[in-house]
């Protein structure tokens, strides 16, 4: 008599920006294994190895399950290069020492999240926490600009705009009411601002956790303004790297800045000339059946 066993397969998927990390377990048909975990960002170009661990087993969830985990596949901020990609790699094989591991860029999970079929080419951007834009010919993705990261770059991002609205509100350039109703929302003690800047991890999420403030003052010039300059600012630097592409593929956005900020983006798009295609707020979902379809 013979016994045939089958092999279950825990496949975890994680989609992680600098603010947070989501994590999803799935079989081999796209069923869910355990409800969806979130950790704080694992952006391995800020974090230390030794942090980058202590939050991954911070989760109860993930510790008891890491030895029955088949395979990771990881999408993150600060993964565009090389050596944070390996640094992440490592700290992920020493948790899930059963799995196969592949780190990505998050920009790689925009991609697959948003075009219409997998040989669709596009130009696609992030814009949460920080930004980025790539080129996706069908096949492989081009990027044409080094992130330097959030001091230097990140247009539009969630830290950009926390910092822009942080200098308004200290330069006396919002208007009385937006500063009063900023001032109410937040602790605006420069000494407390700058601790969290210079003393405490991951400042950019902090820089980020302003932004929402602007989609809560939608009726306001003042915000429309500042939304739509961060997104000129970002097709100048970023969109326009790939002026020859956008005349014939469309651009998606992935990203909180850039879902609520769906109707500035088409107007900007208007205005400079691009074509917008799809918005998806949180990309790991469209992850599931990519990755499960082959295994």
């Amino acid at each position: 008599m013979e016994f045939f066993y089958t092999f279950q397969l825990m496949i975890l998927i994680v989609d992680s920006g600098s603010t947070k990390s989501d994590w999803l377990a799935v079989d081999n048909n796209g069923n869910k294994l355990m409800e969806k975990v979130r950790t704080k960002g694992l952006n391995p170009a800020i974090l230390t190895e030794k942090k980058l661990t202590k939050i991954i087993k911070k989760s109860k969830a993930l510790k008891s399950n890491s030895d029955k985990v088949t395979h990771v596949f990881f999408y993150g901020a600060g993964c565009g290069t090389e050596k944070p990609r390996q640094l992440l790699k490592t700290v992920l094989e020493g948790i899930f020492a059963n799995a196969a591991i592949e780190v990505n860029e998050d920009t790689l999970a925009a991609v697959y999240a948003t075009i219409n079929t997998p040989e669709e080419a596009a130009v696609v951007c992030i814009m949460g926490t920080g930004s980025n834009c790539s080129y996706y010919d069908g096949e492989q993705l081009h990027q044409r600009v080094n992130s330097l990261g959030y001091t230097l770059m990140d247009d539009a991002s969630g830290n950009y705009y926390g910092k822009q609205l942080i200098r308004d509100y200290y330069f006396n350039r919002m208007p009385e009411n937006v500063k009063l109703a900023f001032g109410a929302k937040y602790n605006m003690d420069s000494d407390f601002i700058k601790y969290n800047l210079y003393k405490q991890p991951n400042p950019n999420a902090y820089l980020a956790s302003f932004a929402e403030f602007m989609f809560l003052q939608k009726d306001s010039e003042y915000t429309i303004n500042l939304i739509k300059e961060g997104i000129r600012v970002f097709a100048r630097n970023m969109i326009f790297q790939y002026k020859e592409e956008l005349e014939t593929v469309p651009v998606h956005f992935a990203g909180s800045i850039a879902f609520f900020a769906q109707k500035e983006i088409r107007e900007v798009a208007e205005e400079m000339g691009f074509t917008v295609g799809n918005f998806e707020r949180r990309p790991i979902d469209g992850l599931v059946p990519f990755h499960t379809k082959d295994l």
